[in-house]
């Protein structure tokens, strides 16, 4: 797809993971965000994934940090960001109030034919677009990293124009990337449903003392996982025998939990300060570990999956 001009407002986790994916494919790319800190932070960002995939070799050499700096222009001025551009994607805070106030303000500086694309995993933002801008207006959701994970949802509203879908599903394409066009909104789109029903499950486990995190972790790392790259959840039920499947249905002897709205041990984590790899400590105590190194670790191991998944390819029907 020919070369366009994407502005970003919102540059945390998410949006500097866009910002350097869309720049690695030659993209003129701009970002922006409302909080000095966050800008003052995202150059590091950006070079610390640079430099992982430098290092797993899976992006061209010549992209040095200096490189990606003259790419990528930062700003803290919205209406400079989106001047010119094609796309603006919206990667703020899951705040209805914010996004409101953002897509009401891009509203009014951006030209008619701009592209507004969300990034939000939950919220369904079409009624806090402006009408006028519905037919020009969808969700683009990225997971995280964005620069190695491939999976974009690309979700119309009620009245955004097929031509406009088809153009993001291309452009993700010609990014490298995956995307999955659903026929309307729903929060969550499938794999964060998917992983909400995973999550449901495992808050019950815990709060019940059924087993531990790393019990949990392990079941799921060497029995679903190392099925589902290769075959998905039905090509595996395929492999298994649909009447098995239905039989197990009709007998079935457990029920499910509903959507989980808390967990008691996830909140006993986060008042104690548990709150994940940035307090070293969550489910699991990360040691004396950088952060920093960790998601490194994490990235490179990613890498290295995505590699091997390559080489093997998943194992699908028609």
């Amino acid at each position: 797809m020919d070369r366009i001009e994407v502005a970003i407002a919102g540059a945390g986790l998410m949006g500097h993971g866009i910002a350097l994916v869309f720049a690695l494919k030659g993209h003129g790319v701009r970002i922006t965000d409302n909080s000095g800190e966050t800008l003052e932070r995202l150059p590091g960002l950006m070079a610390s994934a640079l430099s992982t995939l430098r290092e797993a070799g899976a992006v061209d050499p010549a992209w040095t940090p200096e490189r990606l700096a003259a790419a990528v222009r930062v700003s803290p001025d919205l209406a400079e960001t989106v001047r010119g551009a094609d796309l603006v994607i919206e990667a703020i805070t899951e705040r209805p109030d914010l996004k409101a106030a953002l897509f009401a303000e891009l509203d009014r500086i951006c030209p008619a034919e701009t592209i507004l694309a969300s990034n939000t995993s939950y919220l369904d933002v079409f009624p806090l677009i402006p009408a006028g801008r519905q037919r020009r207006a969808l969700v683009a959701h990225w997971y995280t990293p964005p620069y190695i994970v491939d999976l974009v949802d690309v979700v119309p509203g009620p009245e955004t124009d097929p031509a406009v879908v088809e153009r993001v599903r291309d452009l993700v394409l010609g990014l490298g990337q995956v995307p999955i066009v659903l026929k309307r909104f729903i929060p969550g789109y499938v794999a964060n449903r998917i992983q909400s029903a995973i999550s449901a499950e495992v808050y019950r486990l815990l709060d019940e003392g059924i087993a531990t995190p790393r019990e949990i972790d392990d079941a799921i790392i060497h029995g679903l996982s190392l099925r589902i790259p290769i075959l998905g959840h039905l090509a595996k039920a395929d492999f298994t025998g649909l009447p098995l499947l239905r039989h197990a249905l009709a007998n079935a002897s457990y029920a499910p939990p509903p959507p989980a709205t808390r967990c008691e041990t996830l909140d006993s984590l986060c008042d104690s300060g548990r709150t994940g790899v940035m307090a070293r400590q969550g489910f699991f105590d990360w040691g004396d570990r950088d952060p920093a190194e960790l998601f490194r670790d994490r990235d490179l191991r990613l890498l290295a999956l995505k590699r091997a998944m390559a080489e093997i390819g998943p194992l699908q029907g028609r």
